[in-house]
């Protein structure tokens, strides 16, 4: 086991910052939107944080994953739907589409909100990772997420 601080000692002061983003509306599948998130200028002050971020919505998810094969999102995309297809259930949830309540249980297996760290005013993802907007319905309209960013600052002196 490895161990190594990021920070030499505790530091001081506390920050948070709150904002909310509409995602423009994408078709079916796994869209790399990290390039939204790194937008947010906040991040630049935070010397060590997270950034909590949570997607308002039940027929869509988001997880980091694979950011340089555009391949691995159309695979990931395959799998999901042999993991929840739109045919061979008698879903009982039928009434706004085919496509929703396979979507609903795809949002259940990945997910709504992840937790990045921050450290020295960016956002600390592997060198493959990306974060990735899953959209499960066949015509999704805009999406909207939280950003929630807390920390501490760097110092002033």
């Amino acid at each position: 086991m490895s161990y190594k601080k990021i920070t030499p000692s505790p530091i001081a002061g506390s920050l948070w910052f709150q904002a909310t983003m509409t995602l423009p509306a994408k078709g079916r599948g796994c869209h790399l939107i990290t390039e939204h998130l790194e937008k947010v200028e906040e991040i630049q002050q935070f010397k060590v944080g997270l950034c909590h971020v949570i997607l308002l919505h039940t027929s869509a998810s988001l997880t980091l994953n694979e950011n340089w094969d555009p391949a691995v999102r159309q695979d990931m995309e395959m799998m999901l739907n042999s993991l929840a297809p739109e045919e061979g259930y008698r879903y009982t949830h039928t009434c706004e589409g085919p496509d929703d309540m396979p979507a609903h249980v795809k949002s259940t297996m990945i997910g709504s909100e992840l937790t990045i760290p921050i450290h020295n005013g960016k956002l600390t993802l592997g060198r493959w990772q990306g974060l990735w907007l899953c959209e499960h319905r066949n015509c999704a309209g805009t999406r909207k997420i939280v950003i929630t960013l807390s920390g501490a600052p760097f110092d002033k002196n």
